[in-house]
């Protein structure tokens, strides 16, 4: 399986790029992990950007402050269905300072809320690589998740 994170936005911060470095490194030994970073702009260049970036056949998740709660076990299981039913690419999706464009936010196969307060994407973004490792730590039933 690989995920594909797919951020509206930089993330230039050397601390962040180390944290995040931490995470994905810890999900490439389940999955190849690729992360994809797009110049934000109109919503329309944004949009089209966003949907030449996302894989035929993948299941997509958009993080959305309205979206569903999810706990880190409901994640788990989640891309668990998604490895069973042979999905080649999750791909997550993480809008920049106006969010994701509401076109291919509704398409998403899953409308995801990491929170019901409004995240900076620097911060979604490492919410998002610690709760998708967490998912498959949780799979693997290994005990990061205790």
């Amino acid at each position: 399986m690989r995920v594909r994170i797919i951020a509206v936005g930089k993330a230039k911060d050397r601390e962040l790029r180390s944290l995040l470095g931490d995470y994905y490194a810890r999900i490439g030994r389940y999955a190849k992990l690729e992360e994809v970073e797009l110049k934000d702009g109109k919503e329309t260049e944004v949009s089209d950007r966003l949907a030449r970036n996302i894989p035929d056949r993948s299941r997509v998740v958009a993080l959305e402050v309205d979206g569903k709660v999810l706990s880190s076990h409901g994640l788990a299981k989640w891309i668990s269905r998604a490895e069973n039913e042979s999905v080649q690419t999750v791909v997550f999706l993480i809008g920049g300072a106006y969010g994701l464009p509401e076109e291919i936010s509704k398409k998403a196969d899953l409308r995801l809320s990491m929170s019901a307060m409004t995240l900076p994407h620097r911060l979604a973004r490492l919410v998002l690589a610690e709760q998708v490792y967490r998912a498959f730590s949780i799979l693997r039933g290994e005990p990061y998740d205790h």
